[in-house]
């Protein structure tokens, strides 16, 4: 928010002055996001009711629909947005940021307008919606936390993509031939730790540029995987391509609750595997010895080999561990999504969730609330097809990453990285 400057005074001597410095660019973003919402609804006004369905039909307590006129319900969110962005404005006038929260409830009430609009006649199921969004954030959840590890470690994690997809393949081929999907986890986690392997050499040993590393990982990778599933699975799809899968596990009396039951407590392993990842990560980061010395070598790794830490062996495990993390988000797509694994089925989750590791300043937490955004918005396209919105179905389709775009270059623009992120260090 501030700045020195140098200042000369009249005597001669230079003097240090401070330079204060408004931050406009996510009021911008929240202007322009409701200015589009009010020409939305302008050019396309949709009039009725539209219907919040609270429950399905396995709640143990059903709730009952909330009903809500379309014009008057819309109008009245608009005003709350225009209250909120006037107050981004007014705290980057006295130079202070937008806060998070001030951006999360402009995301909510925008995201429920948005719905209102699109509901129009129709019904939203909010349980469904949230519960979709929370399945289809796993894989980018997983690779969130991988490519905050590396990158903290110092290491730039381009290569996301490419464990998702050889952790998907590894897990599909193991599953299938064991008849054990614990197997086919393993060996997703395995198939992820070898790409990071390959990411760590050449990273930190022979010091080649970490972007162009990830990017050809990425391509040799889905070359790999292709290439094997024509020549292996697709001609043996019986005996290696029909992965034994997890099913749902319901947690008695949790399940029950109301909307949150069912979206957080009748998940499968994977899933639970998720929620315990996240809390383990966020703890271990700032609470222990290991997360202490992987912040070390990756925000000033001179200092740390000063004190004893051997900062690429430190680097290296840390870049294999993020492999593995990142290996057991690929397992969803075939031990949980798809019966059997398909050619480029990751379909680019690996960049959503590296732009979900810089959205969330490569912080555990905040990486796993902008995964949980972007599968959101995957989610809502589904539905916006079901609800037959005015909306082109290519938009549709390119809801989810217009969704990331706007979350890094809108908000995480002024973000910086570790500051040794995607630096070799040699040692002197």
């Amino acid at each position: 928010m501030m700045s020195l400057a140098q200042t000369e005074a009249a005597d001669g001597t230079v003097q240090l002055a401070t330079v204060k410095e408004r931050h406009l660019k996510a009021p911008i973003v929240l202007a322009v996001l409701t200015v589009l919402l009010a020409l939305l609804f302008l050019a396309v006004p949709r009039s009725g009711t539209s219907t919040f369905r609270l429950s399905d039909q396995s709640s143990a307590f059903a709730l009952p629909d909330v009903a809500l006129p379309t014009s008057s319900t819309f109008w009245f969110v608009f005003a709350v947005l225009v209250v909120i962005t006037v107050a981004s404005f007014l705290r980057a006038w006295v130079y202070r940021l937008t806060s998070l929260w001030l951006v999360a409830a402009y995301g909510v009430f925008a995201v429920f307008g948005f719905l209102v609009w699109a509901s129009a006649g129709g019904l939203v199921p909010v349980t469904s919606l949230l519960f979709g969004a929370v399945s289809l954030s796993v894989p980018l959840v997983f690779g969130a936390l991988g490519g905050v590890i590396g990158e903290r470690a110092g290491v730039v994690n381009v290569a996301i993509e490419g464990q998702l997809l050889l952790g998907a393949f590894s897990a599909a081929l193991l599953s299938s031939i064991t008849g054990n999907p614990f197997v086919g986890l393993i060996g997703a986690m395995v198939g992820g730790v070898l790409v990071a392997s390959v990411l760590a050499a050449f990273a930190i040993k022979y010091l080649v540029e970490q972007v162009i590393v990830g990017v050809v990982l990425n391509v040799l990778v889905t070359g790999l995987t292709g290439f094997l599933y024509g020549a292996l699975l697709a001609p043996n799809e019986a005996e290696l391509n029909t992965p034994v899968r997890f099913t749902r596990i319901e947690i008695p009396l949790l399940s029950d609750i109301p909307i949150i039951g069912p979206v957080l407590f009748n998940q499968t392993f994977i899933g639970y595997l998720m929620f315990l990842t996240v809390a383990v990560v966020a703890w271990g980061l700032y609470r222990t010895r290991w997360g202490l010395r992987l912040r070390a070598v990756g925000e000033h790794p001179q200092a740390a080999d000063t004190v004893g830490i051997k900062v690429n062996p430190t680097r290296f495990w840390n870049v294999l561990l993020a492999g593995a993390i990142a290996g057991m988000g690929g397992a969803y797509f075939t031990l949980v999504s798809v019966p059997q694994f398909g050619k480029d089925m990751t379909a680019g989750l690996g960049f959503i969730a590296l732009a979900a590791v810089i959205f969330g300043r490569w912080d555990p937490i905040r990486a796993t609330l902008a995964a949980l955004l972007f599968g959101f918005a995957t989610n809502l396209q589904n539905l916006l097809s079901i609800l037959k919105t005015p909306i082109p179905g290519e938009f549709m389709l390119m809801l989810p990453y217009v969704v990331t775009l706007l979350a890094v270059a809108g908000f995480a623009g002024q973000i910086k990285a570790p500051a040794a992120d995607g630096k070799p260090y040699i040692k002197s």
